[in-house]
């Protein structure tokens, strides 16, 4: 059988506390045998120190290939050239380049205003060196103008340099199919990875699911919304949702699976496991 790339991401730690769960929830993680672990980074890059710390220690510490994500909203070009360099020093070669959000309160947009122009800025600094993830939305970027508009963005990244995507976690498999679909009609043969996003808590899941344009399917939100306070029985429900959502996809030859661990080991690990029958 096929080995399926499996990665998972982790936010930052900002306490010992957090710092001391996350090594073991990759320490876990990692006998899965994933191709890498992601560390995501703060708006504005308000993490990132963070970030590498916890990229340098992971990769170090468990040797699984860590990817620090890179935003470039209000960084100067100079900025990004020392991140790059520090990076490269620490033996850091995969990328995952993003946009970025402006810190509240901030409004120097600075020397970038779209990824792809962070992707071709690596590329010239340090041509080939970086394996660059960027960000796919199979349902639409929350602040594209159209569907069009935003698959042109999403191809501007992909021809500046990218090797590869991470989707917008989704529960609908058409809509990423559609879009998989899509990028192939402009020529576009770059891996896009299904992010996937285990289901624990309906309140937090529909809040952040309405600000990003990620669509519940109604049964499943109606379903989930029924469950009211009961946790045990959401995050169920929502494993089995998201197993055989995800063994779908593996059925229907995705290029592997980006897990949006929320430094948790389950139900990430439960989801795979359901997956491969270990």
């Amino acid at each position: 059988m096929k080995k399926t790339p499996l990665s998972f991401e982790f936010f930052p730690p900002k306490t010992d506390k957090g710092a001391e769960n996350l090594r073991t929830v990759r320490n876990e993680l990692a006998t899965l045998n994933p191709e890498y672990f992601s560390v995501t980074y703060g708006a504005g890059g308000s993490t990132q120190d963070c970030t590498l710390k916890t990229v340098i220690e992971i990769q170090q510490e468990s040797g699984i290939e860590s990817a620090p994500h890179l935003s470039c909203v209000g960084s100067s070009q100079q900025q990004i050239r020392d991140i790059l360099a520090t990076f490269k020093a620490n033996d850091i070669k995969r990328i995952v380049a993003l946009r970025g959000d402006l810190p509240s309160g901030m409004q120097d947009i600075g020397e970038f205003q779209y990824a792809n122009e962070l992707v071709s800025f690596i590329r010239e600094e340090t041509g080939d060196y970086f394996h660059i993830e960027v960000a796919a939305y199979p349902e639409m970027h929350p602040q594209a103008l159209n569907f069009e508009a935003d698959l042109n963005n999403f191809a501007k990244k992909i021809k500046a340099g990218s090797n590869s995507a991470i989707t917008q976690y989704f529960y609908n498999i058409d809509g990423y199919f559609r879009f998989v679909d899509s990028c192939e009609k402009l020529g576009l043969d770059t891996p896009i990875v299904p992010g996937i996003m285990p289901i624990t808590n309906f309140t937090q899941l529909a809040r952040f699911s309405d600000a990003t344009g990620a669509e519940i399917p109604r049964w499943l939100r109606k379903r989930l919304e029924g469950y009211g306070d009961d946790l045990e029985s959401i995050e169920k429900l929502g494993t089995d949702f998201v197993s055989e959502m995800s063994a779908k996809l593996l059925e229907q030859g995705v290029p592997g699976l980006h897990f949006y661990s929320m430094n948790r080991v389950e139900p990430s690990k439960t989801i795979w496991e359901n997956i491969t029958g270990s």
